[in-house]
Parts: structure tokens; sequence; C-alpha cells
């Protein structure tokens, strides 16, 4: 049986397809120049009698949802090789099959036919489940997955990481004289982590949690866990009141939660509502109970001409992962014109200067984790703004939250 995942773990992931593509047979007809955003390289790669072999390797026999976001997540992958325009990259695309076996079947068909780099796969099974075979073949893995649990030897995680999110967001408030704050969080694994990340992100910036609530997935057990938030903020001293609410979520959640900030009568210019990556979505921008939140996110500048230029390509918008997979590639080829046997080496991978890609520089550690340049926006009628934007240095506000993770 294929594991199907959690719709929220599948709007932050890609997948798709099996086959073996190279440049020439790329995106026949795609127009313009190379697409902002793409890895700056390294001098010539391999030639075609003697390719650079890059293995991709997802989910796309999965159920529908999985299978749709996977074919415009691997249309990302050949946007990326086509506009590096290196020849002598080849992007082998094998499916796992959403499955710990698949994963596994699918690294051993791509190790055979001469991968030097595996990017992918989307799930923490499949990616622990295809480690060790290649650890193995000392061929690095920079997986999709956002459980840091798989991450480290040999394994990058490339994702957007929550804990980073969290941390900017709350030092940002913190800055901004936000030091009271309430949190709503679902009760599930994702929010067990949220909770984790948002306690010790608080004690770092020195702000007080004054009242954190869990709620089930649902819109009839929201309403007691809201009641209990909004009592906190209306029993707090005139002198010291709660002036934050932190309010994780995505497209799948924030619309079941966002009714009851008006309903119970939160006033969101007193209580900045605060959110992460998934806040990204044109859902927060059109609802009038986040006007004025803040929230952490890579930095969208280089989003929107990637996603227009993929919509002019292929006559769809990408789901907004799909930067996952054209930075993959984007450091594949980044990579490519050193030396085979070293070219994907630790020392590469993690080099100082890191990445510079759709999402905004970035840097990979040698503990597997990568370390984002954010931003912090503000939602607005229609759109979101950046108001600080991202650090000089990746990773630069995060060190010492991942040290102690």
């Amino acid at each position: 049986m294929s594991y199907r995942p959690p719709r929220r773990d599948i709007l932050r992931a890609l997948a798709f397809g099996a086959t073996s593509l190279t440049v020439p047979s790329l995106l026949a007809g795609c127009s313009g120049s190379s697409a902002t955003g793409s890895l700056a390289g390294g001098g010539a790669t391999g030639s075609a009698q003697d390719p650079v072999k890059v293995a991709l390797i997802l989910p796309s026999s999965g159920d529908p949802q999985t299978a749709a976001i996977a074919k415009a997540l691997r249309q990302a992958a050949e946007l990326s090789v086509f506009d590096l325009n290196q020849p002598g990259l080849q992007l082998i695309v094998k499916d796992d099959r959403g499955t710990e076996e698949g994963a596994r079947a699918a690294v051993g068909e791509a190790l055979t036919g001469g991968a030097e780099i595996i990017l992918g796969p989307l799930f923490s099974r499949a990616t622990a489940a295809a480690a060790p075979l290649a650890r193995q073949a000392g061929v690095p893995i920079i997986s999709f997955s956002n459980d840091r649990s798989v991450a480290g030897n040999g394994v990058y995680l490339l994702s957007f990481l929550h804990d980073q999110e969290v941390s900017r967001i709350v030092d940002y408030a913190a800055r901004q004289g936000r030091s009271r704050l309430v949190a709503l969080i679902p009760r599930d694994a994702h929010g067990d982590q949220l909770e984790q990340s948002l306690r010790s992100a608080t004690t770092r910036s020195g702000v007080t949690l004054m009242a954190l609530e869990r709620y089930a997935l649902n819109t009839n057990a929201v309403l007691a866990p809201a009641r209990k938030i909004h009592e906190v903020i209306k029993s707090a001293p005139a002198d010291a009141p709660v002036d934050a609410l932190f309010l994780p979520g995505g497209e799948d959640i924030l619309p079941m939660v966002a009714p009851f900030i008006p309903y119970l009568g939160i006033d969101t210019k007193q209580v900045r509502l605060l959110g992460t990556g998934g806040w990204d979505t044109p859902i927060v921008t059109r609802d009038k109970a986040f006007a004025g939140g803040w929230f952490a996110a890579p930095d969208p500048r280089g989003w929107r001409p990637f996603a227009e230029r993929f919509a002019k390509s292929y006559g769809a918008q990408p789901p907004r992962v799909a930067s996952l997979a054209y930075d993959a590639v984007g450091i594949a080829g980044a990579l490519a014109g050193t030396g085979r046997g070293s070219r994907f080496g630790t020392a590469n991978l993690t080099r100082a200067s890191g990445f510079s890609g759709i999402d905004g520089r970035f840097r990979l550690s040698a503990s597997g984790i990568v370390d984002r340049e954010l931003a912090v926006l503000e939602v607005g009628r229609g759109s979101s703004t950046v108001i600080d934007g991202a650090p000089a240095e990746p990773g630069r506000l995060y060190t010492s939250a991942l040290a102690k993770s």
C-alpha cells in the first residue's frame, strides 16, 4: 500500500516521474532569457559522452493530489536544467511510489545508472529508507523532507524549516516591542514541533509566552481554545497587555481559524498576528482578519518572476514549493564543473559562501540542515509586503537555535 501523506505535508513538498532528460530535449519552444534565481555555476560540466548524472527521486504514483503537485514540481526541475544551459548535465527522474520499498528501488536504479547526487525523496520515511544505500555508494542526498530526524551523515534538507521561521518572526516581533505573546496551534505532530520551537524562540528573545492553546483540526474544535486565548488577552492588565498572537498554519488550516478572530472581538491592531511561511498564500491576503499581520518567509521577490515564467512555459501557476526542485537542480549545476568524485563532496555542498536561488541565499550545513535567509512580510489587501529584509548572512539569526535543537 502506498503512503498517503496528510494534505498539509503535500502542500509543502514535491513529486513526479521516471525518465531521463538532458538539456536539448527540454522545453522545446520555451522562450526567453534565463529565469531569475538560477544558481551561479562553476564552469563547464561533463560532455554528452560523459555527462554529470543527477537523480531526481519523487513519488509520482501517489494519490491524485500528490501527482498533480508532482507534475508541476518536476517541471520546475526541468526548467532549472534548461536555464543552467549545461549540456553535460543529465537529469534522471525516478518514481519512488511514495513508499520505503519504492525509494530504495528508485535510488538503487539511479546509482546503477551512474547518479552522482540524489535530489529527493520528498517524504521523510522514503528519505530514511534510501539513505543507507546512497551512503554506502558515497552519494549525497538533498531531500525535500522537512523532518530534521533524517538530516545528517550525507543527507541534506533543502525544505523550509518551521523552527527557523518561528525564530525569525518572534525575534522580529520582540525587536518591535511585542513582548507578551499568546499562541493558538493545531493539535497534531506538526503542531508539537511548532510548540517546541515557539517555546525555545520566546525564551531566546525574551518574550513572555502568556498562554498557548491547541486545537483539533476541525472547525468545531477551534472555538473553546480560541475563547481561552481571548480571555487571557482581555484579563491582561493595561500596563502589561498581550500584544501578539502566534497563529501558524497554511491554506488548509487558516480559513478554519480566521473567523474566530473577529467573532471574539480580538483587536489585531493591539494584538499583532504572527505567522510562518504557510501564510504565503492568497487566502491570507484576501481575509481582513489577517490584515497587518506579520509572517516570516523567503523573500518573494525571486519567486514572483520565476512563477510568471513557469506559468508562461507550462500554462499553470506553480505550487509555492516548486522552488525547491528548481534550486536543488541549481545546486547540482553550480558544482558540476568541479572534479568528478569531489564535486558533490561535503566541502563543496557546505561551502561557506552558500548558494543563491529562487528563495534567496541559503547554505547547507554539515549537520544536514539548510540555513536560509528569511524576510518578514506584512499582510496587505491582495498582497504582502517585505517590511524587514533577509539578513546579510544565511543562518545569522538561527545559528544558536540550530545548535540547541
